[in-house]
């Protein structure tokens, strides 16, 4: 299982240091990519099911945190 306390990775060996969901290959921008296009969330989730529930929440979590504070 991946700890949730971190979901983001980031690693020149994968996708050249592009931030990705941990464990996978899937770069976080898609996630954001989806809404922008008009898209959901859950086709996402059905597109990348590497990419947990979980982990999308926490992010747009931190991320809210993140525009709040700034």
């Amino acid at each position: 299982m991946i700890a949730t306390d971190n979901p983001v990775q980031t690693d020149r060996e994968i996708l050249g240091g592009v931030p990705v969901f941990a464990g996978t290959r899937v770069p976080v921008r898609a996630m954001w990519d989806y809404p922008e296009a008009g898209d959901s969330l859950d086709l996402f989730l059905e597109h990348f099911p590497t990419a947990s529930r979980e982990m999308v929440i926490i992010i747009l979590e931190l991320a809210s945190d993140f525009r709040r504070s700034g």
